[in-house]
């Protein structure tokens, strides 16, 4: 009695297998990922918004490093007696 069902989910588990796993396959779920894009919930409105605050913040502070390196190697170039003398005080015996 409920050996035709059994047989037809047999069948159909590797016939679905072999669909999705094909072009139309990988088009449909392409279909449905630029229908999911194209209508956000508001959890992925909320991450993109902190995601765009973080890229901003780690610019400015990119910035800030690369003016503090900018400053540090103006003064070690500027430095009296060449880049790699030390100071009076500190030379080593």
């Amino acid at each position: 009695m409920f050996w035709p069902i059994i047989l037809l989910l047999a069948l159909l588990i590797p016939i679905l297998a072999i669909v999705l796993d094909s072009q139309v396959g990988r088009a449909l779920a392409s279909r449905l990922e630029r229908r999911s894009l194209e209508h956000p919930d508001d959890s992925v409105g909320e991450r993109l918004g902190y995601l765009e605050g973080e890229v901003d913040r780690l610019s400015q502070e990119l910035g800030r490093l690369e003016e503090e390196s900018q400053f540090l190697h103006q003064l070690l170039e500027e430095r009296p007696g060449g880049a790699g003398a030390l100071p009076p005080g500190d030379q080593e015996s």
